[in-house]
């Protein structure tokens, strides 16, 4: 009986620790990198993430999700897939019949993290 209850407290044990280690970050760069390659916005470098992450990286805009979506898989590296999933989130409307498109190429930022 002791050796069961062992058993149990060091699974415990381990749960808590697995469970409680930081979770990796899952940066992508390079779609920051494509984005301020294809739009050229002022402040939009400063934002870096903010353009399409609010404080927390699990909190996404429209547009992010616009951008995902089109993406299709995560953490893709080929710059060309990215490029078109920038050009098909940019063809997504946003408000009044505007997309996205016209918004950054009017030099602004999709809300609400680019106000």
């Amino acid at each position: 009986m002791r050796k069961v209850a062992a058993v149990l407290v060091m699974a415990a044990v381990a749960g808590l620790v697995v469970s409680s280690a930081p979770k990796q970050a899952n940066a992508q760069p390079q779609y920051l990198k494509a984005f301020l390659a294809k739009y050229e916005i002022e402040g939009a470098a400063e934002k870096k993430c903010g353009i399409c992450h609010g404080e927390k990286k699990s909190e996404r805009s429209a547009y992010a999700m616009e951008f995902g979506k089109a993406l299709g898989e995560k953490k893709v590296k080929d710059v060309e897939k990215i490029n078109a999933a920038y050009d098909t989130a940019a063809k997504a409307e946003y408000a009044d019949g505007k997309t996205y498109g016209e918004l950054l190429k009017s030099g602004k930022l999709p809300a609400p993290y680019g106000e």
